[in-house]
C-alpha cells in the first residue's frame, strides 16, 4: 500500500487498525442502513461484516422483554433472572437443534432461569393449596379453589420432555394432568426454542432496519407483511425470525398503527374506532403530517415548523431500553413531524446504570431527566425515573394540546390487584389532560379488565376512542411468565384507547330579549 501524503508508519498502524491486508484495493463504508455504524469490505468481496456490538445490544434488549415475570404496573418488580450477570461464551446452535430443556440447557443464562422458576413457580396441579387471589377465569389457581385441595403448595421440579419447560412439582402430577397440559405444551415448546435461538449465536439479519423512504413510497399499515414489505425490510422467510423481529417491533408500530392518517382502525363497520376517537386522532394526525410548507435547504426555504408531538409512555420498563434504531423507525412513518418520546417510571432506567448513570437532580433538572436528542433530526428521547403523578402536580409537561400530545400505556395492569393503587391518582391526571390515552394489554382478559376498572373507577367521565380488541400489530411470540411457566403472554397482544371526556357548551339566547333588542 503506498501513498503520497501519508508516512509509511501512520499508514501500517491505520492499516493494522481496521484490519486491512495487503490484498484489498481499497476500503470504503457500506451504503447507510439505518443508523447502523459503518462496515468496512472489501471491494473484492464485497461481504458486510457483522457488528457485533449492535447485535449484543439487541439480544440484550429482547431478553429483557423475555426474562421479565409479566408486569403488573409501573412499580412492577424485577426478579432475579434480569440482574446483569457476566456475559457467557458465544454457543452455536444450528436451526435443527434449539430445543433443549431448560435445565440442561447448554446456555448458561438459560440454565440460571430454570433455577429461579424451580424457587418461585408454584405446581399447578389442582391437588395443590392455592398461593395467591386468582386473577382471570383461564388462571390455575381457579381449579384449586374449585377442588378444595388439601396438599400444601410444592414448587415447580418436573421439566416436561415435550417442551423443556419446569412445569409440576413431579413426574405424577406431570402424567396426572396432562390433559390440561397438552392444551400449552406445543405453544411452550416454540416459547422454549425461540428462547434457545437467541443464545445460537448466529448473526440476526432480521434485527437490521430500513432507513428513510421517501414520501412517495406510502407505508401499507393493514398488517406486518404488508408494512415490512412496504417499508422494504429485508426479506424474512422464516417464522422465528418473523416472531424475534416483532418482539421489538411491536412497540414503535402500535403506537403507529393508531396515530397514522392510514390507520388500519376506522368508522367503518368492524373498524372499532368510534366517533369521538376519529376526532382526537384526526387532531393529532393533522400535526404528525404536516402538509408541504415550501421549506429548503438554503436561507430562502427557512419556515417555521410546528412543536415537536409530544408520546409520553408511562409505566416505561424494558422498551425504555430498546435499540434507539427500533424507535427511530417513527420518524421514517411520519415526515417532517418532530417526535420527542418521554419515558416515565421508576423502572425506566433499570439495569442500565453503566450506559446512562442518573444525574444529579437540580434547579435546572428537577426530576433527573436524560435527555438524548442526538439519535437524528426529528426524534428525541426523554427519560425520567419517576412516578407520572409527581411530575403532573409539578406542572411540570403542562399545557397539553390534543394537536401535539398523547399517552401510551404499554401493559399497565390498570386493573390489576397488585397494581391498581398506582394507578388511582395517576388516572384522573391523565384525564383532565383531555388528550388520547392508548393501552395494550397481554391478553384480552388483562386488556378487558383494564377497561372495567377505568369505567367503574371513572363513571361518566371517559370517551371511548378505540374499542378493545386484537392488536394488527401484536408480537408474534409468545413469552413465559418465570413465576408461573404455565401463564403464556403476547406483547401488546390487544388495544384500545380513550380519554378525559369533552363537554360541549353552547350559547342558548333569549328569542325574545333577542327581539326586543332589535
Amino acid at each position: 500500500m503506498q501513498s503520497g501524503y501519508t508516512c509509511q508508519r501512520c499508514l501500517s498502524s491505520l492499516g493494522r487498525a481496521v484490519g486491512i491486508s495487503s490484498t484489498i484495493r481499497h476500503v470504503r463504508p457500506s451504503p447507510a442502513h439505518g443508523d447502523i455504524p459503518w462496515r468496512y469490505y472489501s471491494a473484492t468481496t464485497k461481504k458486510t461484516t457483522p457488528n457485533p456490538t449492535q447485535q449484543r445490544r439487541t439480544l440484550a434488549s429482547v431478553e429483557s422483554l423475555n426474562h421479565r415475570a409479566v408486569a403488573i404496573g409501573p412499580g412492577a418488580r424485577k426478579h432475579a433472572a434480569d440482574e446483569p450477570t457476566e456475559r457467557p461464551e458465544r454457543v452455536l446452535l444450528k436451526p435443527t437443534n434449539l430445543f433443549h430443556s431448560f435445565s440442561d440447557s447448554p446456555a448458561p443464562g438459560i440454565r440460571r432461569r430454570a433455577a429461579f422458576m424451580k424457587s418461585h413457580a408454584y405446581c399447578p396441579h389442582p391437588d395443590h393449596r392455592q398461593t395467591r387471589a386468582v386473577i382471570s377465569p383461564q388462571d390455575p389457581e381457579a381449579r384449586k379453589a374449585a377442588n378444595n385441595s388439601t396438599h400444601p403448595p410444592a414448587f415447580v421440579n418436573f421439566e416436561c420432555p415435550d417442551c423443556g419447560i419446569p412445569v409440576y412439582c413431579s413426574e405424577e402430577h406431570w402424567m396426572d394432568d396432562y390433559e390440561s397440559h397438552s392444551e400449552i405444551c406445543d405453544t411452550l415448546r416454540q416459547a422454549n426454542e425461540d428462547d434457545h435461538d437467541l443464545h445460537s449465536g448466529r448473526y440476526f439479519a432480521e434485527f437490521r432496519y430500513p432507513g428513510p423512504q421517501i414520501e412517495e413510497i406510502v407505508p401499507n399499515m393493514t398488517n406486518w407483511d404488508t408494512y415490512l414489505y412496504t417499508r422494504e425490510y429485508n426479506a424474512i422467510n422464516e417464522e422465528r425470525r418473523m416472531r424475534q423481529a416483532t418482539r421489538l417491533l411491536t412497540y414503535p408500530v402500535t403506537i403507529a398503527s393508531v396515530v397514522h392518517e392510514l390507520s388500519p382502525y376506522n368508522i367503518r363497520a368492524g373498524g372499532r374506532l368510534t366517533v369521538e376517537g376519529l376526532k382526537s386522532l384526526s387532531a393529532l394526525r393533522y400535526t404528525i403530517h404536516p402538509p408541504l410548507s415550501g421549506g429548503g435547504p438554503d436561507v430562502k426555504g427557512l419556515r417555521v415548523s410546528a412543536p415537536p408531538v409530544r408520546i409520553f409512555i408511562l409505566g416505561a420498563r424494558a422498551e425504555s431500553s430498546l435499540p434507539r434504531d427500533v424507535w427511530i423507525q417513527l420518524e421514517y412513518l411520519f415526515h417532517r413531524a418532530i417526535i420527542h418520546l418521554i419515558f416515565i417510571g421508576p423502572e425506566s432506567m433499570t439495569n442500565r446504570n453503566a450506559e446512562f448513570p442518573l444525574p444529579e437532580r437540580t434547579a435546572r433538572n428537577p426530576f433527573g431527566g436524560i435527555v438524548e436528542d442526538r439519535l437524528s433530526h426529528h426524534t428525541k428521547i426523554t427519560t425520567f425515573v419517576e412516578y407520572y403523578h409527581t411530575m403532573h402536580k409539578a406542572n411540570y409537561f403542562q399545557p397539553f394540546d390534543p394537536y401535539f400530545d398523547c399517552f401510551v400505556l404499554f401493559h399497565p395492569g390498570l386493573g390489576h390487584p397488585a397494581s391498581v393503587h398506582e394507578w388511582e391518582e395517576t388516572l384522573p391526571q391523565l384525564l383532565e389532560t383531555k388528550v388520547p390515552i392508548i393501552c395494550t394489554g397481554y391478553t384480552e382478559w388483562d386488556m378487558q379488565r383494564d377497561k372495567r376498572w377505568v369505567e367503574e373507577k371513572m363513571a361518566g367521565e371517559v370517551d371511548m376512542l378505540l374499542e378493545p380488541g386484537e392488536n394488527r400489530f401484536r408480537s408474534l411470540r409468545w413469552d413465559l411468565n418465570d413465576y408461573d411457566p404455565t401463564d403464556l403472554t403476547c406483547g401488546n397482544w390487544g388495544v384500545w384507547a380513550f380519554r378525559g371526556k369533552r363537554y360541549v357548551c353552547w350559547l342558548v339566547l333569549n328569542l325574545g330579549m333577542f327581539i326586543a333588542n332589535f
